[in-house]
């Protein structure tokens, strides 16, 4: 071997392999190979200081605060039964938002329907200047 001061064996008792690139753990410190270098396929005794996930809860995206030792499902299970602010009838948005602004006329659309002579949002019935009373231009318009 021309270059023996080269790379590394692997810290994992039943690895030991010559490594060119070896990898060093941020938690423990010691020098894997690449099959090794995950906390769990070399059994990180240190692992818990750097592995740390904040699980977040699916319904409003809140992260949940999980001590050591806690399993995380129980701890968000408990949140979601107890202190989840997810409403669901606040997440229906609603869809027909735009009124008619004829007087008496209480229908909604669903796209704003703008009159071009007076400005005003009208349902579909009542779209014409005709058929609004518009007070926007003085010209005649025929009824259409």
């Amino acid at each position: 071997m021309e270059l023996p001061w080269l790379g590394e064996h692997c810290s994992e008792r039943t690895c030991k392999q010559l490594d060119f690139l070896p990898l060093k753990c941020n938690a423990c410190g010691e020098v894997f190979c690449k099959d090794h270098i995950c906390y769990d396929d070399h059994k990180c005794s240190c692992a818990y200081k750097k592995n740390v996930q904040v699980p977040v809860c699916p319904l409003c995206n809140t992260p949940i605060p999980v001590q050591k030792g806690e399993i995380t499902d129980i701890v968000v299970g408990a949140h979601i039964d107890k202190d989840c602010k997810y409403n669901p009838a606040q997440q229906k948005q609603k869809i027909f938002t735009n009124k008619c602004l004829k007087p008496g006329c209480k229908r909604k659309e669903m796209m704003k329907v703008v009159c071009e002579q007076c400005g005003g949002s009208f349902c579909i019935k009542h779209r014409h200047p005709l058929d609004h009373d518009c007070k926007g231009s003085s010209q005649p318009m025929s009824k259409a």
